[in-house]
């Protein structure tokens, strides 16, 4: 074999190499950032989720002393008309004595 056939047959071989040293070089950089952008989503959506959480606790004590208020409105306003009839009860009681 003659030395240039030597010296194509290296300098291709060389070059194979180097081709796909650069191909798995750029493989693994797109698996890295795949697996960063993969993580990124998933604690986004961990972040998501306990916002979630939070939000649905609030709203069920909300709820919860909205319902303890209503409770409240409803005995106060049945004590208001209890005293309004006791009030009425002793008005009509002075005007019999009258």
């Amino acid at each position: 074999m003659s030395t240039a056939a030597i010296v194509v047959i290296v300098v291709v071989a060389a070059l194979v190499i180097a081709a796909i040293a650069i191909i798995s070089r750029r493989n693994r950089a797109r698996d890295a950032m795949g697996a960063a952008q993969l993580d990124a989503k998933r604690e986004d959506a961990g972040f998501h989720r306990d916002r979630a959480t939070e939000t649905q606790n609030e709203a069920a004590r909300t709820q919860n002393e909205a319902a303890l208020a209503e409770e409240k409105a409803r005995r106060l306003e049945a004590e208001a008309q209890l005293h309004q009839e006791k009030a009425s009860m002793r008005e009509q009681e002075v005007e019999k004595r009258d």
